[in-house]
């Protein structure tokens, strides 16, 4: 295993190759996330009818900057999100590890925290790992979901007119001080929390499966099942605080006084399903952005091993 600070560059990296790819198909799930917000299903307008269609739509009005509108907050957000949940899950599934073996007659020594897998244990390093990545790149995710929801042509929801992502933290800051840039913080930890709980566990769950079960061997093949496996969970476990905080991200003022009463009128007013609104445009993103993010991050490591292990002497790396 590289260093944290290995791991977190590895992470960034692997992202935005991810990110790259399906930066399209979240702009299309915020859009249908916030169409007909707050209005009963015959009062609101359908502008955008699902994937495909919403797609064509925004191509055909805006081009393929309408599609990628954000991309370079989105780079900066995956950098935060994944450096984070990449680079410290495993030094705090290792601590979390030491410290149950540690008031254990099982315990022997560090190596044993590291081989030890625990599923409650890589759950919460999981969840930890990710909500920390979520605070960091909070104000970057806020930003982008704004541009993104922008449309001159078929606009859903509240409208912010930014001429760029730096135009849009300069106009939050200004107005709502940096309270202003932390808005919806909750529920994107809550968000973040949820699919990070699930993606890396899963993924090494469906990766030990599949090798002592089918006998795969480590390479690309492994890593797309065990990846794809992971991002159709996260897909069904974040969807419903995703769309809460991408509610939360776009409105002005206080339409919602929380995360909790934003779950509430939403269900109320829409019905219960309205949570997953966008759901396929989101799985459309989250399974290719966890396969590539996943298993660019394998060999991005990899490298990043090399690099360090050519570089770096062993007392050093330790400290990292």
């Amino acid at each position: 295993m590289s260093t944290t600070t290995g791991s977190f560059i590895a992470g960034g990296i692997a992202a935005c190759g991810a990110v790259t790819v399906t930066h399209s198909f979240e702009t299309i799930k915020i859009r249908l996330q916030l169409q007909g917000e707050l209005q009963s299903k015959t009062e609101a307008p359908r502008l955008y009818r699902g994937v495909i269609h919403g797609m064509s739509v925004v191509y055909k009005n805006e081009g393929f900057k309408g599609l990628l509108r954000g991309l370079n907050c989105a780079y900066i957000y995956q950098i935060m999100l994944n450096g984070c949940r990449l680079g410290f899950y495993e030094p705090i599934r290792t601590s979390v590890n030491s410290l149950a073996l540690h008031h254990s007659l099982a315990y022997k020594d560090a190596a044993d925290s590291k081989a030890l897998q625990s599923l409650p244990v890589n759950i919460f390093a999981g969840a930890s790992s990710g909500i920390l990545g979520a605070m960091a790149g909070s104000p970057f995710f806020l930003v982008k979901t704004r541009l993104q929801s922008y449309s001159p042509f078929l606009p859903v929801g509240t409208q912010h007119h930014y001429r760029n992502a730096w135009d849009g933290l300069s106009q939050i800051y200004r107005a709502e001080g940096l309270r202003g840039l932390y808005r919806g913080v909750g529920p994107a930890m809550v968000r973040t929390g949820f699919g990070s709980s699930v993606q890396l566990p899963t993924y090494f769950f469906a990766k030990r499966r599949l090798v002592r079960h089918f006998d795969m061997k480590e390479g690309p093949a492994l890593h797309l099942l065990s990846s794809t496996a992971s991002g159709f969970v996260v897909c069904c476990v974040m969807h419903p605080p995703d769309t809460v905080m991408s509610r939360m991200y776009n409105q002005t003022g206080n339409l919602y006084t929380s995360a909790f009463d934003c779950l509430y009128r939403t269900v109320k007013t829409e019905g219960v399903l309205a949570v997953y609104k966008g759901f396929f445009a989101h799985l459309a993103r989250i399974l290719p952005h966890t396969i590539l993010t996943l298993s660019l991050a394998e060999q991005t490591i990899k490298l990043v091993r090399k690099f360090e292990d050519r570089m770096l002497p062993d007392s050093v790396r330790e400290k990292i």
